[in-house]
């Protein structure tokens, strides 16, 4: 196989993600877990991904779909569809799987996947981290890394409005 076509099979169905990790924890391997909207790939998110990878064997990225997008962002949101979104993220190096979610919240899948690390930007607290207590509880840590100032999709589609 070519080295891009291992791509596209890193964008998953829960289902998939599940019988994955499973593979992967039989080998003893952590999962990592992120999440977010990634609409326009900016350094900041390429800074966030690495060192949401730092913290464990592999890195999956909890993607919301275009619908979910809309209803946190609004109407002119998201820039990008969704599987264009999955595909340039399961195209970094430090991306090991995408898994797409249509709720607002990725609670289900972060729950359905049990992850043993955690990981959201600085922007936010631990108390306001979607499934931080269910992790935790789970004997899991979560991580929050700093983020980069000055770089988020809302501000590139502002400059571009201009």
């Amino acid at each position: 196989m070519r080295k891009a076509d291992v791509i596209t099979t890193r964008i998953c169905t829960l289902n998939e993600a599940l019988h994955r990790l499973g593979q992967w924890r039989i080998t003893g391997k952590t999962v990592a877990f992120t999440n977010g909207v990634f609409d326009i790939l900016h350094r900041g998110h390429i800074f966030s991904l690495s060192q949401a990878a730092a913290e464990a064997d592999y890195l999956v990225v909890g993607l919301n779909s275009d619908a979910s997008t809309k209803r946190l962002k609004g109407d002119s949101r998201p820039v990008n569809d969704e599987q264009s979104r999955a595909l340039v993220l399961a195209g970094l190096i430090m991306v090991d799987m995408v898994v797409i979610f249509e709720e607002d919240t990725p609670l289900n899948l972060i729950t359905t996947l049990k992850p043993d690390v955690l990981v959201k930007g600085g922007d936010y607290t631990l108390e306001q981290i979607v499934g931080a207590k269910e992790v935790i509880a789970a004997g899991g840590k979560v991580i929050i890394n700093p983020i980069v100032e000055g770089f988020s999709t809302t501000g590139i589609i502002q400059r571009m409005s201009s």
